[in-house]
C-alpha cells in the first residue's frame, strides 16, 4: 500500500463506486447499504442531480483532447471535468479498468472472497465467505468481525470503501497481491495475510423448503442471471409459491433483470427510460409463469436493476413486496470513448416503473414494511403467500 489514506475516496472507490448504471445494452449498478460482495460495483450514498447530457459528454471529451495536445494525462483531465460537472454518478476509466469492469459483468472479479456489511455499532461483519476462496482457506467465517485492512481501522467506514480496499487497485494490486486483515471472533483477535485471487460470482441461489416453497436469491445481475432465474421457476414444484429475494442486490445488467421479470410475466412493460430526452421502453418476453404466488424481498441495499425488477413486479400486480424502502438509484449512464482510449460513463437520463414512478432518489416502497434483517422475514413471506390467490 502507498502512504495515502485508502479510505479517503481512493481511485478505485471513486471510479468503481461512481458508476452504477451503464447503458449501451448494459446497465451496471452498485450499492451502499446492506451486505456487499467484492464483485459488486459500488456507489456513493448520494443521488445524481440533473445534468446536460450532450454538453456534458462534449466537455469531458474536449478536456481530454486538450490535455493530450499539451502532453498531459487525458484521463486525469477527464476526471477533473466530470468532477466539475456535478455528475456524481459519472466516472472515467482507463482502458484496463474498463476491461476489468466488463469482466465483472461476466461474473469475474479480483478479491479475497468475502461479503461484508456494517452493523448498527459501525463494525464490519463478514456475512459470507466463498467456498474455495483465499478467505475460506485462511479460516475466516461468517460472523467474524473485520477490524482492519492493511493496518487501517475499518470500524465506522462505509462498507463500499472497505470492500474496495479488499479488492485492491486493478493496476497496483492485482490477483496474487497480499492484503493483511485484522479479524475478531468473540474474544479472539488475530491477523491473517491472504492473497487476492481471480474469482467468479454465483449470483443465483435456489433452495426448496420442506413445504415446497421455492426461495430464489439473486445477489446481482451478471450475464446469464436472468436465464438462471427462469430455469429456477421452471423447475419449481407446481402449485407452490416462490420468494424472490433481492435483499442486498446491488444491480447489474438491466437486460438480465428484464429476463428475470420475464420468468413471472406474460410480456408487457417492465420499465421506461429516457436517453437525452428520447423515451424508450423495456418489455418482458411472453410466456412467463403468471399463476405462481410470489413475494419479493427488498431492503436498502436493493438497487437500480434490482429496483427495476421489484418495481415492475409490484406495479404489474405480480408480487407482494416485503422489506424496507430500496436505495433509489434510477439514473442512466452511457459510455463514450475519449481521446487517449479511456472511457467516460456519464449520466444521460432516468428510468421509471410501469406505472410511471420515478425511482431515482425515492426507491421502491414495499407493500409490507418489515425489518429485512429479521430472521422471521421468510416466515412472514410464507404467511403472505398463504393468503394470495392465483393472479388473473
Amino acid at each position: 500500500m502507498s502512504g495515502r489514506d485508502p479510505f479517503c475516496q481512493p481511485r478505485r472507490v471513486r471510479r468503481g463506486a461512481a458508476l452504477t448504471l451503464v447503458f449501451a445494452g448494459v446497465l451496471v449498478a452498485g450499492a451502499v447499504t446492506g451486505s456487499f460482495p467484492e464483485s459488486d460495483r459500488k456507489s456513493p450514498a448520494e443521488t445524481a442531480r440533473s445534468v446536460s447530457p450532450v454538453g456534458h459528454h462534449e466537455a469531458v471529451a474536449r478536456a481530454a483532447a486538450e490535455a493530450m495536445a499539451d502532453g498531459k494525462s487525458p484521463t486525469e483531465a477527464a476526471e477533473r471535468a466530470v468532477s466539475r460537472s456535478g455528475d456524481r454518478w459519472g466516472a472515467v476509466y482507463s482502458p484496463d479498468e474498463y476491461e476489468e469492469l466488463e469482466e465483472s459483468l461476466d461474473g469475474r472479479y479480483t478479491g479475497v472472497g468475502l461479503s461484508a456489511r456494517r452493523e448498527h455499532d459501525g463494525g464490519i461483519e463478514v456475512t459470507r465467505v466463498r467456498s474455495g476462496s483465499p478467505a475460506a482457506g485462511a479460516g475466516i467465517r461468517e460472523g467474524d468481525r473485520l477490524r482492519s485492512v492493511d493496518g487501517r481501522r475499518v470500524d465506522g467506514r462505509p462498507v463500499t470503501e472497505v470492500v474496495a480496499i479488499l479488492r485492491g487497485d486493478a493496476e497496483r494490486e492485482p490477483a496474487g497481491s497480499a492484503v493483511r486483515l485484522g479479524l475478531e471472533r468473540g474474544t479472539r483477535a488475530w491477523t491473517e495475510t491472504v492473497r487476492r485471487a481471480t474469482l467468479s460470482t454465483d449470483p443465483v441461489g435456489v433452495r426448496t423448503l420442506s413445504d415446497g416453497l421455492t426461495v430464489i436469491r439473486v445477489s446481482s445481475f451478471t450475464r446469464g442471471t436472468g436465464d438462471q432465474v427462469r430455469a429456477a421457476v421452471d423447475r419449481a414444484r407446481r402449485g407452490t409459491g416462490a420468494v424472490l429475494d433481492l435483499r442486498g442486490n446491488s444491480g447489474g445488467l438491466v437486460a438480465e433483470a428484464v429476463t428475470a421479470a420475464s420468468a413471472f410475466l406474460d410480456g408487457g412493460l417492465v420499465a421506461t427510460y429516457d436517453v437525452d430526452g428520447d423515451q424508450r421502453a423495456l418489455h418482458a418476453a411472453p410466456g412467463g409463469d403468471t399463476a405462481r404466488p410470489l413475494v419479493a424481498l427488498v431492503d436498502g441495499g436493493t438497487m437500480s436493476a434490482a429496483e427495476l425488477l421489484a418495481g415492475a413486479l409490484q406495479d404489474r400486480g405480480r408480487a407482494v413486496v416485503l422489506g424496507s424502502r430500496t436505495f433509489g438509484k434510477g439514473s442512466v449512464q452511457m459510455p463514450s470513448t475519449l481521446p487517449g482510449g479511456s472511457v467516460a460513463e456519464l449520466t444521460v437520463g432516468h428510468y421509471r416503473t410501469p406505472s410511471g414512478r420515478a425511482v431515482d432518489g425515492r426507491g421502491i416502497t414495499p407493500d409490507l414494511d418489515v425489518d429485512p434483517a429479521d430472521p422471521g422475514t421468510l416466515e412472514r413471506a410464507r404467511t403472505v403467500l398463504g393468503g394470495l390467490g392465483r393472479p388473473s
